[in-house]
């Protein structure tokens, strides 16, 4: 009989610090939150953000900011302090890779519902963006959607996720207490690439034969959804000054785009989203495409569209100038111009890399 109680006593003492160590373990993720999914930074902790996917998120909802700098990849090497100190305001980062328009709309509704007041969007057009399809993709790429859904519930995926509590926590905690993590490069992921001709011609892999040119109009279907997309956003914040931007891709990306006969297509695209979006009195938009000395110095790329944090800068510092601005006078002219460029970049400028054999070609599948 003693020994039955002794083994009962031994199963209720287990339970109980089985209990007490869940409740712990919980405790701990929930205060120290490394992904931003109930409260911004708490004791003295800063804000260590290196993983869009499960931090952007929580932290659109959660920080405070009255201005936002949205895109894709290629807005992540933004120092926010730039714009911090440019427009009095106080920046954040809304990130999704690749920039689909739907993604990036669902980060700036979250935003725009966290109680900020938002005064200031700077957003990155990428080209790819105005015919990608109007559809979200974050759950079929497999985002942690327990992060982003409101269903408490599932949080113990994030509660008891042994990656949390093992790498995430106490990377955040370094990062804080002992190293001089600089809490405006947030996503960025420079200081890791080369940024070289021979590093771009390396990652650029050039199709073997010339596409014809594609009819102009062939992505209009997804193109009018995504105007749809964006201009609904202006118009829902008329109080919010947005500022649109096509960035400074590189010349390989305008000799690819022409080799699969995409070039007409995508100028469309860009005259239709600039002349919607020019409707709006809250509205500015830039284009540093045909940024010449730019897009022709390879040294500025890691590969044929991501470029060094000092093109970043140097297109902000364009946007506070007013350089590149497009109006309804000049958007088209602009377009058009870029457009001959890149019959240019094509029939000459590229020649050099060919004759040199400095271009990678795709390999043809038999």
């Amino acid at each position: 009989m003693k020994n039955g109680n002794k083994d009962i006593n031994f199963i209720k003492r287990f339970a109980i610090a089985s209990l007490v160590v869940i409740i712990l373990t919980g405790a701990v993720v929930f205060c120290i939150d490394p992904f931003y999914h109930y409260h911004k930074p708490w004791f003295g902790l800063k804000a260590v953000l290196n993983d869009k996917e499960y931090q952007c998120i929580g932290t659109l909802r959660h920080f405070d900011y009255d201005t936002l700098i949205v895109g894709s990849s290629v807005a992540e090497n933004n120092d926010n302090g730039w714009y911090d100190e440019a427009f009095n305001c106080k920046s954040i980062k809304a990130i999704r890779s690749y920039g689909a328009t739907a993604d990036l709309c669902y980060l700036l509704d979250e935003a725009f519902a966290s109680g900020n007041d938002i005064k200031r969007v700077f957003y990155n057009i990428d080209p790819s963006s105005l015919n990608a399809s109007t559809e979200t993709t974050y759950e079929m790429t497999g985002c942690p959607m327990y992060l982003y859904d409101h269903n408490p519930f599932n949080d113990v995926q994030y509660l008891y996720n042994k990656g949390v509590i093992l790498e995430k926590i106490p990377y955040m905690i370094v990062n804080s207490y002992i190293t001089d993590y600089n809490e405006n490069l947030s996503y960025n992921w420079a200081k890791w690439k080369n940024f070289s001709s021979e590093s771009a011609l390396g990652l650029y892999f050039r199709t073997r034969t010339e596409t014809p040119m594609m009819d102009e109009k062939v992505y209009d279907e997804q193109l009018n959804g995504n105007i749809e997309l964006l201009t609904g956003e202006v118009e829902r914040h008329p109080d919010t000054e947005f500022y649109f931007f096509f960035p400074a891709y590189s010349m390989l990306w305008w000799d690819g785009i022409y080799r699969t006969g995409e070039r007409d297509a995508f100028i469309h695209c860009e005259k239709e989203m600039v002349k919607s979006l020019l409707q709006y009195d809250n509205v500015k938009v830039f284009c540093f495409q045909n940024e010449q000395d730019v897009i022709t110095n390879l040294d500025n790329y890691m590969d044929s569209i991501h470029f060094s944090p000092e093109i970043n800068k140097l297109m902000l510092d364009q946007m506070i100038a007013g350089e590149y601005q497009m109006t309804e006078d000049n958007y088209e002219e602009m377009l058009d111009d870029m457009k001959s460029f890149s019959d240019k970049i094509v029939n000459e400028l590229i020649k050099p890399y060919e004759e040199q054999n400095l271009l990678t070609y795709e390999q043809i599948e038999e």
